[in-house]
């Protein structure tokens, strides 16, 4: 009895942080703004793409760096990477945000040239087939993504998988941008290959921090391990959109900088 009381705590909890910040009060703050500033959907993928790519370090700092790129690209990042020149490649000599280089700039182009020159989106590059889980997505798409033969070996930490037990944070809130959709207009729920019951919840630092405080984590270790254990305790609290929670998760710890105790 005292478990069911403290975990309909625990969800009224989250429910009602999950209203407050799944809004579109929240993109303007945060790097899916970046993609929000597009509306055709192979603008959309890129942007957001590079926008979970460079997430992390401050916010304002991400979105800035991602501005900077979609200016490079003369704000139109489709067809720049479709129709772009050797000459032009040349605006994007020098770009660096963090350990993302150049080198890693040039490859990502190269790529999505090489997907879109034969694909109508992205979606396929993660899922090969409906309903293909998000695990095997994350590997399959490592493996294709450097699967050119000039793929540069400093760049796979940039592109992480399951395999290599990685929590795939940035990843996964890519997927959550890309496939959950609901009334509030923040995530875009532009690919179909799967359900968001079957997404995996984005471990940031933020997450992680309110996950234990709320008990809903346990695993020391943040890996691919410790994602999968956070999402299927959100999946008790809702079946159907387990990753929701990312935003109150995330909310709490950036805003309010504090745990509200469920246990008093």
């Amino acid at each position: 009895m005292t478990y069911n009381i403290q975990l309909l705590k625990l969800k009224e909890l989250l429910d009602k942080k999950t209203e407050q910040y799944n809004n579109s009060g929240f993109i303007v703050n945060d790097p899916i703004s970046i993609p929000h500033s597009y509306t055709l959907l192979q603008d959309i993928e890129i942007m957001g793409f590079f926008a979970s790519i460079f997430a992390w370090g401050q916010r304002k700092t991400i979105i800035n760096k991602c501005r900077e790129l979609a200016n490079r690209m003369d704000n139109s990042p489709y067809q720049f990477i479709k129709e772009h020149s050797d000459s032009d490649l040349q605006k994007l000599l020098n770009f660096k945000h963090r350990t993302f280089n150049d080198t890693d700039l040039l490859y990502c182009i190269h790529f999505l040239k090489y997907h879109y020159s034969s694909n109508r989106s992205l979606e396929n590059a993660f899922f090969k087939e409906n309903n293909m889980d998000v695990e095997s997505a994350l590997n399959n798409f490592q493996s294709y993504f450097f699967s050119l033969p000039d793929a540069p070996k400093r760049t796979r930490k940039h592109i992480p998988s399951p395999i290599q037990k990685s929590a795939c944070k940035r990843l996964n809130m890519y997927l959550r941008w890309m496939v959950r959709q609901d009334k509030n207009g923040v995530d875009f729920g532009i690919w179909k290959s799967i359900k968001p019951a079957a997404l995996i919840c984005p471990l940031d630092l933020h997450v992680e921090r309110t996950a234990r405080k709320l008990g809903l984590l346990e695993r020391d270790k943040p890996d691919w391990k410790a994602a999968i254990e956070l999402t299927e305790n959100l999946r008790i609290l809702d079946k159907d959109d387990p990753v929701k929670y990312d935003f109150a998760l995330f909310g709490i710890s950036i805003e309010e900088k504090c745990i509200i105790d469920i246990h008093q």
